[in-house]
């Protein structure tokens, strides 16, 4: 379902995409507002109930550059797309430990497009 930088990623257990436009606001000499919309972003939210170790160092790993590719699912078109993204907040609950190895829950790691 979702790839970044070429490799698939743990199915989330929620996926969230929002759409941000980027704007230009200006008053016209009647009073009116004038937007022009210079380009629309997109925002990806990943949710994760529970990760195992390895799961969640491949995903910290595929986004530990400032920037990265993110193929994934476009509400806007139906389909693939693929767009550059950088990471925002990241945070993981631990459950247990078991065999020596923290088992996690409630992932929640934030993208927005640049």
């Amino acid at each position: 379902m979702i790839t970044i930088g070429g490799s698939a990623m743990p199915t989330p257990s929620d996926y969230q995409v929002t759409l941000k436009d980027i704007e230009k606001t200006a008053t016209n000499a009647n009073g009116g507002t004038i937007i022009e919309i210079i380009a629309t972003k997109r925002n990806i939210s990943l949710s994760y109930k529970y990760l195992s170790q390895v799961n969640l160092a491949t995903l910290l790993a595929a986004i530990a550059g400032a920037t990265f590719s993110i193929n994934y699912p476009d509400p806007l078109t139906g389909a693939l797309r693929t767009g550059t993204f950088k990471k925002g907040d990241r945070a993981a609950g631990g459950i247990d430990y078991q065999s020596a190895t923290m088992r996690w829950k409630d992932i929640q790691i934030a993208f927005e497009e640049v």
